[in-house]
């Protein structure tokens, strides 16, 4: 327990020990054609009453959450129990190329959709009372059909990279528009059963970053967890100061957990998180050798009871990554379930939702 406080310690210092700031033409003297200016003017119409009616995402009474709406899409139905971490995640209740009750054609979908994420939003606001959540989390918008292209942080670059060696990238932002943010929960430590139900029930994505000398008691909690569509990705072997290692240390932290999670859990990761957010050279080299595409590190990080921040303006952005790690009572005198719910009312009060890693990257 004395090197878990230790760590916790070290986790919240930030990558590398640093603080680093993120820095119609119209067309003239064409008439216009009137059966087709007709049309428009119908669907026109039809989309201003589906938005209208549908996509709301507060409840009776609730003041609208602060910024920009986090979107009319998937209520988080795609990150639902025994739903596979690789199947797509189409919005909540969507058609899927059929026709609505309100008619044919687009606006008709349209309108099925946003139908079908306010039925969703009101059965969620059923279970968020249930779980004691101070307001309904937002519905996640569909992920993007194209991945967005992820790149270093400035200021987090290998700075004796070669040309040519393609490293896996180091952030803690992915490049997004919409108002979504990234959940993240390190080592594995506390394995709260009332966790997995209330994630499960409130569709709330996750990943779980998972270290073996801490999870090998109870192998069988994260293969739950998996089922329920979480992915569970690499936080070495044993929680160790990686610069502190040789290249070949450093390798077998990484490529013997590659190993361990596959063999376990039937699928090799593909990203990796350093302990502490602390890398030089060689743990880049290594984790790529091991099969990493990238290394998420975080921009703030949840407790029970506060957020740290690593931004200059201790706010959340489009796209951050959030930290968080699986404890207890015996650390935090709160529960998981203590845990989401603050979490969660930070963000939500924000105006954002709750998006999962891997659509991004």
């Amino acid at each position: 327990m004395q090197l878990v406080r230790q760590n916790e310690e070290m986790a919240s210092k930030g990558a590398r020990g640093t603080e680093v700031p993120t820095a119609s033409r119209e067309r003239a003297g064409r008439p216009a054609r009137r059966g087709r200016g007709r049309g428009r003017a119908v669907l026109a119409v039809l989309l201003v009453a589906a938005v209208g009616s549908g996509c709301a995402t507060t409840e009776p009474g609730e003041p609208a959450a602060s910024g920009k709406p986090a979107g009319s899409a998937d209520a988080g139905q795609g990150h639902g129990q025994g739903q596979g971490h690789d199947q797509g995640h189409p919005a909540a209740g969507a058609p899927n190329g059929q026709y609505g009750q309100h008619g044919k054609g687009e606006a008709g979908a349209l309108s099925s959709n946003a139908e079908a994420v306010r039925a969703a939003q009101a059965a969620r606001a059923v279970v968020a009372k249930k779980w004691g959540l101070a307001k309904t989390p937002l519905p996640t918008p569909a992920p993007p059909a194209v991945k967005p292209k992820i790149t270093n942080r400035e200021g987090f670059e290998i700075a004796n990279e070669e040309e040519g060696e393609n490293l896996p990238p180091v952030f803690t932002t992915v490049p997004v528009k919409d108002r979504v943010v990234f959940l993240t929960m390190d080592d594995g430590m506390e394995k709260d059963p009332e966790l997995l139900r209330m994630m499960t029930e409130l569709k709330i994505p996750y990943t779980a970053f998972l270290s073996d000398y801490v999870i090998n008691d109870n192998y069988g909690y994260f293969k739950q967890m998996q089922d329920r569509g979480v992915t569970l990705q690499n936080h070495t072997l044993n929680h160790k100061y990686l610069p502190g290692l040789s290249y070949e240390e450093q390798r077998r932290e990484i490529c013997d957990q590659q190993d361990k999670l596959e063999k376990r859990y039937g699928k090799r990761p593909t990203l990796f998180r350093p302990p502490y957010g602390n890398y030089n050279g060689d743990t880049v080299r290594a984790a790529k050798t091991c099969g990493v595409k990238g290394l998420p590190l975080w921009t703030a990080e949840a407790y029970p009871d506060r957020m740290e921040w690593r931004e200059w303006d201790k706010d959340l952005h489009p796209g951050d990554i959030i930290l968080t790690h699986f404890r207890g009572r015996d650390d935090w005198n709160a529960t998981m379930p203590d845990l989401i719910r603050a979490a969660m009312k930070r963000i939500t009060d924000k105006g954002y939702a709750v998006a999962r890693l891997e659509d991004y990257v």
